[in-house]
């Protein structure tokens, strides 16, 4: 099941930079644990299926997660051997642009310790630095 928008105004978009701090979805809302991007990047549809699958797996039921991110822009490639020109490439993949400060992934029902090793897990198959964050903090 990889995540991707129903329906989108433009099928392909510009790349445009990813810069700056998260002043949106940078604290807690659900959980009582979270992971939080140290840096900026993309973060694909299938890096978040791998996560879940790694917390459904961890978790064998107990608790909760919430993902905060969802890929919504869309990334072309144009086939390998090509030359250039002939117009943009086909879409490839969706990704999620996060920026440093934005909290990823939240967790509830669960203790501390056991929610920081499954977390630990879960940055392993992210792109970007991450760190743990509850909401003590």
């Amino acid at each position: 099941m990889l995540l991707m928008p129903r329906k989108v105004k433009y099928r392909k978009s510009q790349k445009r930079k990813n810069r700056g701090i998260a002043t949106t979805g940078d604290k807690l809302h659900f959980g009582e644990f979270g992971l939080k991007a140290l840096e900026n990047g993309l973060v694909r549809g299938n890096h978040m299926e791998a996560c879940r699958v790694v917390v459904a797996r961890k978790m064998k039921g107990a608790g909760k997660l919430w993902i905060n991110i969802f890929p919504c822009k869309p990334v072309t490639k144009k086939p390998a051997e090509t030359r250039m020109g002939k117009g943009k490439g086909d879409l490839s993949h969706w990704v999620a642009p996060v920026k440093r400060g934005r909290v990823l992934f939240e967790i509830s029902g669960v203790p501390e310790d056991f929610a920081k090793n499954v977390l630990r897990l879960v940055s392993f198959k992210l792109p970007v630095k991450t760190k743990f964050v509850s909401r003590g903090e």
